[in-house]
């Protein structure tokens, strides 16, 4: 395994690692969140004998520095248009010309945002649980869901203060994950993913305390993200990936989403292919937003599908 962490200014390092064969096709996984930090089984769906696979924490998060869970880490230098800049940094550091784009969640909207930039860049896209993180979407997970677990949802606006409960609870959120007091931070993180916990509770297959299971380091990083994120419409103009679909013409791809996704509804991943012609939208009958057994086996038929029909045989 090779890996490394690389400069991308304002005082960033962003860990990166590749495994695989060197000589096959160059692919990388964007991980979810934001903020979620790139997992150790995230490169378990590729044939590593076909695939050259490149893993990397997005900035302020799993190994990168400075790290989010660190109060005097200043965020202003982490926006979607950051990270795609670093995602071309890495790929012209690791001496890739073009590949493959996988991931899901978050890790989905960075995918498409990242391609509308550099289409030419991109050889195919495999995307699981579909999201362009909308402001209506993120609406409809943070106050909309609350129509299948209120008491859940009470507790989540019960964690701020008082003047904070009746307006945008996101942004209430984004302002305790600044406070001066660690204990704060540290509940205002806790509630965020007993929320986020309980979306997920109903999954038939999915996984019991995804979110909040996190170390209390990587917990409190990957939440004060996401408000950071989410409280500003993740940076980007409303509906615009959906607009700029056209940039993504020729470019296969295959969208992954679980009919029993709350947190993520199917009719985004619909709309996206409605103005997508190259992608496929495989339904997951079984899943939810955290997967099950046929979801991974989907993701690994889609992944082997664009792999090259011979080790050593990618490009790049």
């Amino acid at each position: 395994m090779e890996n490394g962490m690389l400069d991308v200014g304002d005082g960033n390092h962003v860990y990166w690692e590749v495994r695989g064969n060197p000589d096959g096709k160059p692919a990388v996984v964007v991980h979810g969140g934001p903020g979620g930090g790139c997992a150790n089984h995230s490169a378990r769906e590729f044939d590593l004998e076909r695939y050259r696979v490149v893993l990397f924490d997005q900035r302020n998060c799993g190994r990168s520095t400075p790290h989010a869970s660190d109060p005097s880490t200043d965020l202003t230098h982490n926006t979607t248009q950051h990270l795609i800049a670093d995602m071309e940094r890495l790929r012209t550091h690791l001496g890739i010309e073009k590949w493959l784009l996988y991931g899901g969640s978050w890790g989905s909207t960075l995918i498409l945002a990242y391609t509308e930039a550099h289409p030419e860049r991109v050889s195919e896209i495999v995307i699981v649980g579909v999201t362009m993180s909308r402001r209506i979407e993120i609406d409809w997970l943070y106050h909309g869901v609350r129509r299948f677990f209120p008491a859940q949802w009470e507790a989540f606006r019960a964690g701020l203060p008082a003047a904070d409960r009746d307006g945008d609870l996101v942004q209430g959120y984004a302002r305790l994950l600044e406070h001066p007091d660690a204990a704060v931070r540290e509940k205002a993180a806790r509630d965020w993913c007993a929320w986020e916990d309980a979306v997920i509770s109903q999954e038939p297959n999915g996984v019991p305390g995804a979110y909040s299971s996190r170390p209390g380091p990587d917990l409190v990083a990957m939440v004060r993200i996401c408000a950071h994120y989410f409280s500003q419409g993740v940076f980007l103009e409303e509906g615009v990936l959906l607009a700029n679909a056209h940039r993504l013409a020729g470019i296969p791809g295959v969208l992954i989403h679980g009919r029993l996704d709350i947190s993520g509804p199917l009719y985004t991943p619909w709309e996206l292919t409605q103005v997508w012609p190259d992608a496929e939208l495989i339904v997951v009958d079984d899943a939810g937003h955290t997967g099950s057994d046929e979801m991974r086996a989907t993701i690994r038929a889609a992944l082997d599908r664009f792999a090259p029909a011979n080790a050593g045989a990618g490009s790049g």
